[in-house]
């Protein structure tokens, strides 16, 4: 355990160097975000079926949505190490299976809690506010991370399977769907019903809701609750073991 944790630090550390060296993609990564919620908080406005100050429906959404975006970035360049041959020059080392790509995951981890930060200090410079205290706070910064990183291994395994930059693309289509049919910017009871009853089921929906509520300072159902842990551990102990597995096998 100590040379898995051992390189996937080291492996972090390259990720994070590739930052220094290209600012700019970092800076888009995290500027996206706030765009969309300019976009919806003015340009769009509204919302189908939301009652009560738009903000206070809409940001907690869009955290959530900003969760399910960006794994393009992490695709790319984990294809890339496959293609350049990166990837088998690591794997010719004496280093821990799988190392590599948790630290790709736990450089995405960090860039998606600075994402969270600044997407929360523009929706309180628009005029947001948190209602509920610091643990409700924790509790919603915890499970907006937990969603990320287990998309991100459904990203990674994904861009395993695909091989090649410019499939990801094709890959990377799939997450609108996934992130515009949830609740995050209207209300289900809104929409049709066979609509609204498959956006409820809807993972990002299903963490947007209790987020929505200990933001808000509200009561939070305990089945709501489970429904937002239960999703992101589900799709973990699918989609982590299948990435490594598949990392592993690569070249045999």
């Amino acid at each position: 355990m100590r040379y898995v944790l051992t390189d996937s630090w080291t492996m972090t550390r390259r990720e994070l160097a590739h930052w220094a060296r290209q600012p700019g993609q970092l800076r888009v990564a995290l500027l996206f975000p706030v765009m969309l919620l300019l976009m919806f908080g003015y340009l769009i406005g509204g919302g189908r079926g939301v009652s009560g100050a738009y903000l206070d429906y809409l940001v907690p959404g869009m955290l959530a949505l900003t969760m399910a975006f960006g794994l393009e970035g992490t695709m790319l360049h984990v294809t890339q190490d496959l293609t350049k041959g990166v990837i088998d020059r690591f794997r010719s080392l004496p280093m821990a299976d799988g190392a590599v790509l948790v630290g790709r995951s736990a450089a995405d981890m960090i860039q998606s809690a600075a994402g969270l930060a600044l997407m929360a200090a523009t929706a309180l410079a628009l005029g947001w506010r948190v209602h509920g205290g610091p643990g409700a706070l924790l509790g919603a910064a915890g499970l907006l991370l937990l969603l990320r990183f287990a998309m991100l291994w459904v990203g990674i395994h994904l861009a395993l399977v695909a091989g090649r930059p410019e499939m990801v693309q094709a890959v990377q289509i799939l997450v609108w769907p996934v992130g515009f049919l949830s609740n995050a910017i209207a209300a289900p009871h809104a929409m049709p019903g066979w609509l609204g009853t498959a956006v409820r089921w809807n993972p990002l929906s299903r963490t947007a809701t209790v987020v929505r509520d200990l933001l808000g300072g509200q009561g939070v159902e305990q089945g709501h609750v489970w429904a937002a842990v239960a999703w992101p551990l589900g799709l973990l102990a699918v989609f982590l073991p299948l990435a490594v597995g598949k990392f592993a096998r690569l070249g045999r």
